[in-house]
C-alpha cells in the first residue's frame, strides 16, 4: 500500500479545506465518494517557533453495485478521524524544520471501536521558504523546498516514505511544484485567478471490524485499501484573501482498491479499471 502522508505540502500552507471528491467507475456499478474536512491550528510559542494541532475527518462511501464475493452489507461506508500535533521552529541557516505525530482512527465502525482501527504515524520535514524574497535587490525567483520522511503503521513495512517538493516561481504568472506525491505546474491568467495541470497521488484505509470471508477461497479482508495515481487539470479562485474556491477533473493513470489481510496481502480486488474522477472544495490557506 502507499501511504499518503497526512500533512502534505498543501497542509503545509492550508489552515483549514472542505473538499468533496467523486469516482465513478468505469464499466462498474461502484463509484467511491469521499467527504474530506481538516482545520490546522498554529500557536507562536517565540519569533519562530509554533506548535499546530490539527484536526481531520474523512468520510468515504465506497458504492458497490457490481456482485461480489462478499458481503457488502456495512462494507461501504468508512470514518476516519485524525489528531495531529506538530512542532516547527527555524535553525540558524535558515532551514525550518517540523516534526508531526499523528493518531488515527480508520474504521467502518459497525461496533464500538476496536484495537485494529487504531494508526499511528509521524512524520519529519525540513523546509527552506525563499517564498517572500520577490522585493529583495536585484529580485529572487521565490521558490520553496520541503525534504520529509513519513511513517505509518498502515503501510506494513519497517521504514518510512519520502516525501519531497521543490516549488518554483519560474516567469511572472508562472510556477510549478515538482516532487512526491504530487507535481503541478500553474498558471495565474486572471488575477487571482489560477490553472494548473498536475499529477498526484491518492488514497485511503480504513479497517473493517467485522472481517469478511472471500467466497470460494480460504482468504478474508481485514482492511480495505485504496491507491490512486491521478493526473489531470484545476481551477483556483482566490475569491476572499486567504480564501481559495477550487475545482480539479481528470484521469486515473493508477486505481486499485482492494481488500487486504492483516499481513497486508491483497486477497480482492474490488476495482482497477481507470477512470475519470472530480474533486471540489474551499480552502484557507496562509
Amino acid at each position: 500500500m502507499v501511504t499518503i502522508p497526512s500533512v502534505s505540502l498543501a497542509q503545509l500552507t492550508d489552515l483549514a479545506r472542505v473538499e468533496y471528491t467523486y469516482f465513478p467507475q468505469d464499466d462498474s456499478e461502484n463509484s467511491f465518494k469521499r467527504f474530506r474536512a481538516f482545520a490546522n491550528v498554529p500557536v507562536q510559542i517565540n519569533d519562530d517557533a509554533y506548535i499546530v494541532t490539527g484536526l481531520e475527518y474523512r468520510n468515504v462511501n465506497v458504492s458497490l453495485g457490481d456482485p461480489l464475493p462478499f458481503a457488502t452489507t456495512d462494507n461501504e461506508r468508512f470514518q476516519n478521524f485524525v489528531l495531529t500535533v506538530g512542532f516547527t521552529d527555524k535553525l540558524e541557516s535558515g532551514w525550518r524544520y517540523a516534526i508531526q505525530g499523528e493518531a488515527r482512527l480508520a474504521s467502518n465502525f459497525q461496533s464500538s471501536i476496536v484495537s485494529d482501527d487504531y494508526v499511528f504515524g509521524g512524520s519529519f520535514y525540513f523546509i527552506k521558504d525563499r517564498t517572500g524574497k520577490k522585493m529583495e535587490t536585484p529580485p529572487e525567483k521565490p521558490w520553496r523546498l520541503v525534504l520529509g520522511l513519513n511513517y505509518s503503521t498502515t503501510a506494513g513495512r519497517p521504514f518510512p516514505l519520502p516525501f519531497i517538493n521543490y516549488y518554483r516561481e519560474f516567469a511572472p504568472k508562472w510556477s510549478f511544484g515538482l516532487g512526491v506525491p504530487k507535481s503541478n505546474i500553474k498558471f495565474e491568467f486572471v488575477k487571482d485567478m489560477k490553472l494548473q495541470g498536475f499529477v498526484t497521488l491518492d488514497g485511503f484505509f480504513a479497517n473493517i471490524q467485522e472481517n469478511v470471508p472471500i467466497q470460494g477461497t480460504n482468504l478474508v479482508g481485514e482492511n480495505i485499501s485504496m491507491t490512486t495515481l491521478l493526473s489531470g487539470i484545476g481551477y483556483e479562485w482566490e475569491f476572499m484573501d486567504h480564501l481559495v474556491f477550487y475545482i480539479y477533473g481528470g484521469h486515473t493513470i493508477i486505481n486499485d482498491i482492494r481488500l487486504r489481510d492483516s499481513k497486508g496481502n491483497d486477497v480482492y480486488t474490488i476495482n482497477d479499471q481507470n477512470n475519470f474522477y472530480g474533486r471540489t472544495g474551499i480552502k484557507l490557506k496562509v
